[in-house]
């Protein structure tokens, strides 16, 4: 999933305080080139205002972050503005306008090619769709154009504010196979979303938020590893289910279901990234 080759981001004891309520509390990650990195919480634990700042939309009340090597302000510069992308639900597009004629926009904004306009919308299969006004869009378009316009001119850092969110499984599957696609071109990914299977499928790191903290961060192959019971389920082939441990007694009565010819299957009790987040926060992920 993409080489690593120093950081693109590196945020230390970043706080941000909103009159009385702290909405991030003491943060501190670095995300390597290459990644994509998962930053996963409920509705309102921060991952929005992380966003805003590591993208210079919001000031820090505390705490250092740099991007690129630089100081968060370098995205402002016409130079650093061309090297990330970022897609949110606050589209910014015109409705009166096709979506041909939107992108043009951001085209002459950039001074790019022509033809970035074509890939950009093959890219999320709305070529054949350019023509269509925005304010006729379902949802799951509109997403998809939003996506277009954030790659349109092929940036180094793309964040993503929950890509996926109320979209049905054939957009969400295009949004994928586009993450995925541009991760492997070498772009780094940082993806805040609450939907942990997603978070599964896409990412290489990934940091659960909870009221403005990291409580953990790692693989999810790591995560699942730490927070695993260490127990098996077999399944025998008159109905009965057992859950058994991995040590060498246990061993034994699968070697005996086994000669008798009684094992139907046996599953892994690996905790999904949810279940991590609900055992790490005590809190559902609406």
């Amino acid at each position: 999933m993409g080489v690593k080759m120093g950081q693109i981001i590196d945020v230390q004891n970043l706080k941000k305080t909103f009159k009385k309520s702290e909405a991030i509390k003491n943060l501190s990650f670095s995300i390597e080139k290459g990644e994509t990195f998962g930053f996963l919480g409920p509705s309102g634990s921060g991952k929005t205002t992380t966003i805003k700042m590591l993208t210079a939309q919001l000031i820090p009340s505390a705490g250092k972050m740099t991007l690129f090597g630089k100081d968060v302000g370098y995205l402002q510069t016409s130079e650093g503005r061309k090297r990330f992308g970022i897609l949110t639900d606050n589209s910014g597009l015109y409705t009166r306008l096709t979506i041909e004629e939107n992108l043009t926009l951001f085209l002459e904004l950039y001074n790019l090619p022509k033809d970035s306009l074509r890939e950009a919308l093959e890219f999320v299969n709305l070529y054949e769709e350019r023509k269509k006004k925005i304010a006729v869009l379902s949802k799951g378009m509109l997403q998809r154009v939003n996506l277009a316009r954030a790659i349109l001119h092929k940036p180094e850092l793309l964040f993503l504010d929950e890509p996926t969110s109320a979209l049905d499984p054939v957009n969400t599957y295009h949004i994928h196979e586009g993450i995925r696609s541009l991760n492997a071109s070498g772009t780094t990914v940082f993806l805040t979303t609450h939907d942990m299977s997603e978070a599964d499928i896409l990412c290489n790191r990934v940091a659960f938020l909870h009221e403005g903290v990291i409580k953990e961060i790692g693989s999810p192959k790591e995560l699942k590893k730490k927070f695993a019971d260490n127990t098996i389920t077999v399944e025998l082939k008159n109905g009965q289910t057992e859950v058994i441990s991995k040590g060498v007694p246990d061993a034994k009565k699968i070697h005996d279901w086994m000669v008798k010819n009684e094992l139907e299957s046996i599953y892994s009790n690996e905790p999904t990234l949810g279940d991590i987040f609900l055992k790490v926060t005590g809190r559902e992920l609406a």
